[in-house]
Parts: structure tokens; C-alpha cells; sequence
């Protein structure tokens, strides 16, 4: 298969969606996201879990002075991210396809280039060419919600968001070229491939601070405490369908970035800031819980959820243990496939409570609404990692590679699944039930609606029952990622004991 095709193709339908009347441009739009999932379901399909390394691999020379390739690949680490964005990003332009919107042919061109971004950075095996996408996908949702965005302030919270991941962009530019020209070999090169036996020869201080750069730009596009200063601002600017996609995926790429780019290549700095981004984390898991169940606007009850979420991927990631990383991978999918529909579900939520997303305004919509109030408990379940749901077996998995690597921190971590089951039936039962608000109009969800959410709802059943589909691809990815840091971290372990 070409990864090519499957790269280009949204922003190439979006494109010839230019040239059809403004009405008709959803549809090529619709189309191409369509495709774009089809041909990613194929793609899982074909992939082959016996084979170790990289597949369908694309490879031709870019720039060839500075040793810089179109490098794209697929292996476990990245081939249920990949299909995730393609569901995500087609449950996003069918929603959009429902709804009215002003220039759609404009609107839909930057959902297109969206698609592609976020893929591109999924599938890059160049270093360079990841940078280029992971700053690329952004720039899309700036303009998204800059000019359809919900709030009359948009623009300057649109600006502070490009501001914050501006800085985290630049961090990992110079990061990235450092790799690239300080890293023992013959020339220049960014292939990850290479880099990942290169890097390793670096001084460990050339590799500390070029490993704080990375996952600053990580931690900034996720985002963790305290870089998410952008967050509250930027949800509430964002037109809801465009949000499901920003949250669902775009936030898993750069806990992605960490497996694929930090941990393999700056192994020794990894392990020499394991506690710290293990302490950022769990005051992410801590903050973003608190604020999800103290906060009444729907739409940052989600977000500082997914605050708390991003935090125990981190934890997983940094507990430097197997189970820990393949629990956090899965986490990342369980996640994208759970807010997702949630922000959907908000949106029907403020439609039904005369146009306000706050929760005080709602309440009693499940009188008339079983279908709704049914698809609504599904993803709370989900959200809270109930046991049964494949969230609880990745929660598991991180908090059993935490416990094996840093009791005391897996020990406070467990007091965030606590706080989930908090926030999230808080939410679920204000709107829900209780005293019906003051403008509320219970009514069902439509046909046209459950089309996209029902879906949805349905994959987070689906692997909840077979969650070992996910964790058989990616295990021996996972493990290959983290066994220089975990090599590491053996010889500290032992002597502790």
C-alpha cells in the first residue's frame, strides 16, 4: 500500500472541493475523509504483527545536502493512531456536513489540510519531516477557530494558542537540528532510524538538553500542567466538531512524539528526568481533575479531563516498564475514541438547553431522550475507565508499570481514577437528570446526529470487549521504544533493592 496516497488524499479532495459550488463542497470533503478511513482500515488489515520494524515503507530523498528524506512508515506504534485519526477526522466533516457554515469550501479546505498534517506527523520516519508536519497540523485549527470559532474573543485566543505551541515549535526546531548535526556519523542525516543509534553517542549533556527541548514541545501541544495555559481559552474558542478532532487526536501526536522521538533516540536522558516528568504527570492527573469537577462549562469539564487523561499517558510512558508504555499507547486510542463523541454530545446537550453549555442551565434531558441519555452513559462509563471498558485496561496497564517502576507516585495516581468516576458522573447526572434547567427542551437525538455518535459509541464497545487487538500490534513496537531507557534504569533498580 502507499502511504502517499493515503497522506495526501483529504487534502486532494478538499482541493478539487474548491472548484464545486460553495453548497457542494462538504461533499467532496465527505468523500475524501471517507476514502482516507477506508483505505486505513485496509491498511490495518494488511498489517502484518509477525514483522518486526517498519512497513509500506516510502523513502525518496528531499533534501539531499542536509540529508533529509520523505520518510513514511507504519509499525505498532503508530498504526492505531493512524486509523484513529482517520475516524476521527471523518466523524468530524460528517457532523460539519449536517450543519450550515459561512465560506465552506474554506472551512473544509483547512479540515482537509488538517487530516493530513496530523497524519503526515503520524507516519514520518525523518526527523525533519516530522517537524514539518507537527507544526504543519496545527496551523489549520488556527484559522478554524480564529474564524468560526463560538466565543467574540476567538481571534486573541486563537493568537495565545499559536504564541504557546509557537515557542514549544521553536524548542524542538532547534532540537531537532542539533540531532541532526551533533549526532556521530558520517553527515548529516534525520532519518530516525539511523539517529537512534547515532543519538545514543552523544554527550549525555548534549542529550539532557536536547531532550528537555522535545518534551517541552510535547508537553505544550498535549498539554500538561503547568503548560496549558492555552487550553481554557482555546476550547472555548474552537467550534465544537473542530474540537472532537483537536482533542481526540491532536494531543495524542505529541505523547506519540515521546515514544517515537525522546525515548529512543535520548535514552540516558529519559531515565535522567523520569522523576520529573513523572511528577509533572501526576500534577497534571491532580489539577486536571480537580478543575473537571469544579468547573460548571461542559466544554472544560472535557478539557481538564483530558488534562488528567494526557497525564496518566505520560505516566505510563515514563514508568519506563512495558506494560506501562503498551497501557499508555492504548489509553492514547481509548481516549481520542471517548472525547470524541463527548464533544458531540455537548453540542446536542447546548442545543437542547437553549443554546448554553454551562451546566447550571441544564438537567432533566433524558426524560424524553433514552437513545441520547444510552449513548451519554456509554461514554461516561468509558471516560471514568469502569471496569469492563478497554480505558480500565489501559489505566491498568499504566498504573501497574508505575507501581513496578515508582511505588509512592502509582500510590497518589491511584487517587486520580477515584476523581474520574467524580467529574464525570457529576456530568452525566446534572445534565441528565436532576431538575429539569430553564430553557431545556428534552428531545431525542436525531436520526441524521446518531449516524456520527452511534458510531463512535460502538468502537469504545468494540474494544472493550477485544482490547487485545490493539496490544497484540503494538507490543513489540512498544517494547523496542523503551528497552534502552528500561535497560538503564536496571542497574538503579537492582541496587535499591
Amino acid at each position: 500500500m502507499n502511504l502517499s496516497v493515503l497522506l495526501w488524499l483529504p487534502f486532494a479532495a478538499v482541493l478539487a472541493g474548491l472548484i464545486l459550488p460553495a453548497a457542494e463542497a462538504r461533499f467532496a470533503a465527505l468523500v475524501g475523509s471517507l476514502a482516507t478511513m477506508a483505505y486505513a482500515v485496509v491498511l490495518l488489515f494488511k498489517f502484518d504483527d509477525g514483522a518486526r520494524g517498519l512497513q509500506f515503507v516510502v523513502d525518496k530523498t528531499w533534501i539531499r545536502e542536509l540529508g533529509v528524506h520523505y520518510k513514511l512508515g507504519v509499525d505498532g506504534l503508530n498504526l492505531f493512531l493512524i486509523v484513529l485519526a482517520t475516524v476521527l477526522f471523518f466523524a468530524c466533516v460528517a457532523w460539519s456536513a449536517l450543519r450550515e457554515w459561512d465560506r465552506p469550501r474554506l472551512f473544509y479546505l483547512w479540515l482537509g489540510l488538517a487530516e493530513s498534517g496530523v497524519l503526515g506527523a503520524l507516519m514520518a520516519q525523518d526527523l525533519a519531516l516530522f517537524v514539518v508536519f507537527f507544526d504543519l497540523m496545527l496551523v489549520p485549527f488556527l484559522f478554524l477557530g480564529g474564524s468560526w470559532g463560538d466565543t467574540p474573543n476567538r481571534v486573541a485566543s486563537m493568537v495565545k494558542l499559536f504564541i504557546y505551541t509557537l515557542v514549544g515549535s521553536l524548542l524542538m526546531l532547534s532540537a531537532a537540528v542539533a540531532t541532526g548535526v551533533l549526532a556521530p556519523g558520517d553527515g548529516i542525516t534525520f532519518d530516525l532510524a539511523q539517529l537512534a543509534s547515532n543519538a545514543r553517542r552523544l554527550p549525555v549533556g548534549s542529550q539532557e538538553w536536547i531532550f528537555l527541548f522535545f518534551a517541552a514541545a510535547f508537553l505544550v501541544k498535549m498539554p500538561l500542567f503547568p503548560l496549558h495555559g492555552w487550553m481554557p481559552d482555546g476550547y472555548r474558542a474552537m467550534p465544537l466538531p473542530v474540537l472532537a478532532v483537536f482533542s481526540g487526536i491532536l494531543s495524542k501526536v505529541a505523547a506519540y512524539g515521546f515514544l517515537r522521538v525522546a525515548l529512543p533516540l535520548f535514552p540516558d536522558a529519559a531515565v535522567h528526568y523520569q522523576e520529573l516528568l513523572l511528577l509533572i504527570a501526576l500534577a497534571s492527573i491532580l489539577y486536571g481533575s480537580a478543575m473537571a469537577f469544579t468547573t460548571s462549562n461542559t466544554r472544560l469539564i472535557l478539557g481538564y479531563s483530558s488534562v488528567a487523561q494526557l497525564g496518566f499517558i505520560t505516566l505510563g510512558i515514563f514508568s519506563l516498564q512495558d506494560t506501562g508504555a503498551q497501557g499508555a499507547l492504548l489509553q492514547a486510542v481509548n481516549h481520542g475514541l471517548v472525547v470524541a463523541p463527548a464533544f458531540f454530545i455537548v453540542a446536542l446537550l447546548a442545543a437542547r438547553a437553549g443554546g448554553s453549555e454551562d451546566l447550571r442551565d441544564m438537567g432533566g434531558m433524558a426524560f424524553r431522550a433514552p437513545v441520547l441519555a444510552a449513548l451519554f452513559l456509554i461514554v461516561t462509563f468509558a471516560n471514568l475507565a469502569m471496569p469492563g471498558s478497554s480505558n480500565f485496561v489501559g489505566e491498568f496497564f499504566i498504573l501497574l508499570g508505575v507501581f513496578n517502576s515508582k511505588i509512592v507516585i502509582a500510590i497518589v495516581a491511584f487517587t486520580g481514577v477515584a476523581l474520574a468516576s467524580v467529574y464525570s458522573l457529576r456530568l452525566f447526572i446534572r445534565a441528565m437528570h436532576n431538575r429539569v434547567g430553564p430553557h431545556v427542551e428534552s428531545r431525542e437525538i436525531s436520526l441524521t446526529d446518531a449516524l456520527v455518535v452511534a458510531p463512535l459509541v460502538a468502537l469504545i464497545v468494540a474494544f472493550a470487549l477485544y482490547p487485545q487487538l490493539a496490544l497484540s500490534k503494538d507490543e513489540d513496537a512498544v517494547k523496542a521504544s523503551i528497552s534502552e531507557a528500561k535497560a538503564l534504569t536496571q542497574p538503579a533498580r537492582e541496587a535499591s533493592r
